[in-house]
Protein backbone atom coordinates (compact mmCIF):
# COMPACT_ATOMS: atom_id res chain seq x y z
CA UNK A 1 0.00 0.00 0.00
CA UNK A 2 1.77 3.52 -1.49
CA UNK A 3 -0.27 5.53 1.27
CA UNK A 4 2.54 7.09 2.41
CA UNK A 5 4.53 7.48 -1.46
CA UNK A 6 1.24 9.58 -2.04
CA UNK A 7 1.39 11.63 0.87
CA UNK A 8 5.21 12.50 0.32
CA UNK A 9 4.24 13.71 -2.38
CA UNK A 10 1.66 15.43 -2.05
CA UNK A 11 3.57 17.44 0.42
CA UNK A 12 6.48 17.85 -1.45
CA UNK A 13 4.03 19.37 -4.33
CA UNK A 14 2.56 21.37 -1.52
CA UNK A 15 6.07 22.76 -0.35
CA UNK A 16 6.72 24.64 -3.51
CA UNK A 17 3.26 26.42 -3.35
CA UNK A 18 3.60 30.46 -2.98
CA UNK A 19 2.38 30.42 0.22
CA UNK A 20 4.16 27.40 1.93
CA UNK A 21 6.18 29.83 3.76
CA UNK A 22 3.25 31.34 5.49
CA UNK A 23 2.06 28.15 6.01
CA UNK A 24 5.28 26.80 7.67
CA UNK A 25 5.46 30.45 10.06
CA UNK A 26 1.43 29.48 11.41
CA UNK A 27 2.17 25.36 11.34
CA UNK A 28 5.47 26.50 13.89
CA UNK A 29 3.97 29.54 15.82
CA UNK A 30 0.73 26.91 16.58
CA UNK A 31 2.98 24.11 17.60
CA UNK A 32 4.81 26.21 19.94
CA UNK A 33 1.35 26.57 21.80
CA UNK A 34 -0.73 23.98 21.10
CA UNK A 35 -0.70 21.78 17.88
CA UNK A 36 0.89 18.53 18.00
CA UNK A 37 2.74 18.83 14.64
CA UNK A 38 6.32 19.29 14.24
CA UNK A 39 7.01 21.65 11.75
CA UNK A 40 10.02 19.40 10.52
CA UNK A 41 7.50 17.98 8.43
CA UNK A 42 6.98 20.86 6.26
CA UNK A 43 10.24 22.05 6.86
CA UNK A 44 12.05 19.51 5.22
CA UNK A 45 10.44 18.93 2.38
CA UNK A 46 10.14 22.77 1.42
CA UNK A 47 14.30 22.51 1.75
CA UNK A 48 13.90 19.71 -0.43
CA UNK A 49 11.94 21.31 -3.30
CA UNK A 50 14.34 24.70 -3.13
CA UNK A 51 17.54 24.36 -1.31
CA UNK A 52 18.82 27.67 -2.33
CA UNK A 53 15.98 28.92 0.37
CA UNK A 54 16.91 26.66 2.96
CA UNK A 55 18.41 29.51 5.54
CA UNK A 56 15.52 31.49 4.90
CA UNK A 57 13.21 28.38 5.71
CA UNK A 58 15.17 27.67 8.82
CA UNK A 59 14.84 31.38 9.50
CA UNK A 60 11.22 31.52 9.40
CA UNK A 61 10.78 28.50 11.48
CA UNK A 62 12.98 29.69 13.91
CA UNK A 63 11.08 33.18 14.67
CA UNK A 64 7.61 31.93 14.35
CA UNK A 65 8.78 29.43 16.74
CA UNK A 66 10.12 32.03 19.10
CA UNK A 67 6.88 34.06 18.95
CA UNK A 68 4.68 30.87 19.32
CA UNK A 69 6.92 30.21 22.42
CA UNK A 70 6.36 33.95 23.22
CA UNK A 71 2.53 32.81 23.49
CA UNK A 72 2.84 29.85 24.99
CA UNK A 73 4.65 31.85 28.10
CA UNK A 74 2.00 34.42 28.09
CA UNK A 75 -1.14 32.43 28.63
CA UNK A 76 0.79 30.20 31.61
CA UNK A 77 1.48 33.51 33.34
CA UNK A 78 -1.60 35.04 32.87
CA UNK A 79 -4.30 32.38 31.88
CA UNK A 80 -3.23 29.21 33.42
CA UNK A 81 -6.01 28.72 36.46
CA UNK A 82 -8.91 29.62 34.28
CA UNK A 83 -7.73 28.33 30.52
CA UNK A 84 -5.19 25.96 30.96
CA UNK A 85 -5.51 23.53 33.72
CA UNK A 86 -9.05 22.80 33.35
CA UNK A 87 -7.80 22.14 30.07
CA UNK A 88 -5.10 19.83 31.44
CA UNK A 89 -7.63 18.27 33.38
CA UNK A 90 -9.98 17.64 31.47
CA UNK A 91 -7.78 16.23 28.76
CA UNK A 92 -5.76 13.70 31.36
CA UNK A 93 -2.64 15.72 30.68
CA UNK A 94 -1.84 17.25 34.55
CA UNK A 95 0.57 14.63 35.16
CA UNK A 96 2.24 16.00 32.13
CA UNK A 97 2.23 19.41 33.19
CA UNK A 98 3.45 18.58 36.89
CA UNK A 99 6.36 16.37 35.57
CA UNK A 100 7.44 19.53 33.43
CA UNK A 101 7.08 21.45 36.73
CA UNK A 102 8.97 19.04 38.21
CA UNK A 103 12.24 19.30 35.24
CA UNK A 104 12.33 23.14 35.74
CA UNK A 105 13.18 22.82 39.24
CA UNK A 106 15.92 20.47 38.69
CA UNK A 107 17.47 21.65 35.54
CA UNK A 108 16.01 25.39 35.38
CA UNK A 109 16.23 27.23 31.81
CA UNK A 110 18.17 23.97 30.72
CA UNK A 111 14.88 22.85 30.00
CA UNK A 112 13.49 25.00 27.59
CA UNK A 113 16.55 24.40 25.95
CA UNK A 114 16.62 20.66 26.10
CA UNK A 115 12.43 20.92 24.67
CA UNK A 116 13.50 23.49 21.89
CA UNK A 117 16.03 21.53 20.39
CA UNK A 118 14.39 17.82 21.02
CA UNK A 119 11.43 16.64 19.98
CA UNK A 120 9.93 16.57 23.87
CA UNK A 121 6.53 18.88 23.54
CA UNK A 122 8.31 22.52 23.52
CA UNK A 123 4.85 23.63 23.84
CA UNK A 124 4.64 21.94 27.78
CA UNK A 125 7.68 23.94 28.54
CA UNK A 126 6.57 27.04 27.20
CA UNK A 127 3.16 26.95 29.03
CA UNK A 128 5.19 25.65 32.38
CA UNK A 129 7.98 28.17 32.52
CA UNK A 130 4.79 31.24 32.13
CA UNK A 131 3.20 29.73 35.23
CA UNK A 132 6.20 29.39 37.18
CA UNK A 133 6.99 32.85 36.13
CA UNK A 134 10.41 32.48 34.87
CA UNK A 135 12.72 35.01 33.62
CA UNK A 136 11.26 36.45 30.60
CA UNK A 137 14.76 37.04 28.33
CA UNK A 138 16.84 33.55 29.96
CA UNK A 139 13.38 31.94 28.49
CA UNK A 140 13.20 33.74 25.44
CA UNK A 141 17.45 33.48 24.43
CA UNK A 142 17.22 29.47 25.12
CA UNK A 143 14.39 29.00 23.34
CA UNK A 144 15.93 31.15 20.62
CA UNK A 145 18.96 28.98 20.88
CA UNK A 146 17.49 25.96 21.26
CA UNK A 147 14.84 26.33 18.47
CA UNK A 148 17.44 28.08 15.98
CA UNK A 149 19.44 24.79 16.51
CA UNK A 150 17.36 22.16 15.46
CA UNK A 151 15.47 24.07 12.33
CA UNK A 152 18.70 25.03 11.20
CA UNK A 153 20.30 21.51 11.41
CA UNK A 154 17.32 20.27 9.85
CA UNK A 155 17.59 22.33 6.96
CA UNK A 156 21.31 21.58 6.45
CA UNK A 157 21.09 18.10 6.93
CA UNK A 158 18.58 18.63 4.16
CA UNK A 159 19.95 20.83 2.11
CA UNK A 160 23.67 18.85 2.13
CA UNK A 161 21.53 15.62 1.67
CA UNK A 162 20.22 16.86 -1.63
CA UNK A 163 18.67 14.35 -3.96
CA UNK A 164 20.50 11.81 -2.82
CA UNK A 165 18.73 11.88 0.25
CA UNK A 166 15.66 12.44 -1.75
CA UNK A 167 15.70 9.57 -3.57
CA UNK A 168 16.64 6.95 -0.76
CA UNK A 169 13.58 8.73 1.09
CA UNK A 170 11.41 8.21 -1.43
CA UNK A 171 12.54 4.57 -2.02
CA UNK A 172 11.98 3.74 2.17
CA UNK A 173 9.14 5.93 2.74
CA UNK A 174 6.00 3.63 2.69
CA UNK A 175 8.17 1.34 5.17
CA UNK A 176 9.25 4.41 7.00
CA UNK A 177 5.56 5.77 7.44
CA UNK A 178 4.22 2.22 8.28
CA UNK A 179 6.89 1.37 11.27
CA UNK A 180 5.80 4.98 12.92
CA UNK A 181 2.28 4.12 12.71
CA UNK A 182 3.43 0.71 14.66
CA UNK A 183 5.19 2.17 17.17
CA UNK A 184 2.27 5.11 17.74
CA UNK A 185 0.00 2.32 18.62
CA UNK A 186 2.07 0.37 20.69
CA UNK A 187 3.27 3.64 22.60
CA UNK A 188 -0.68 4.02 22.77
CA UNK A 189 -1.20 0.68 24.13
CA UNK A 190 1.87 0.47 26.58
CA UNK A 191 1.77 3.91 27.75
CA UNK A 192 -2.47 4.64 27.93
Amino acid sequence: MKLFTALYDWTLKWAEHRLAPKILAILTFTESVFFPIPPDVLLAPMVLAKPNRAWHYATITTVASVIGGMAGYALGYYMFEPWIQPLLIEWGKQETFDKAVLWFTEWGVWVVFLAGFSPIPYKVFTVSAGFLQMAFLPFLLVSAIGRGMRFFLVAGVIYWGGEKMEQGLRKWIDVIGWAIVALVVIAYFIFR
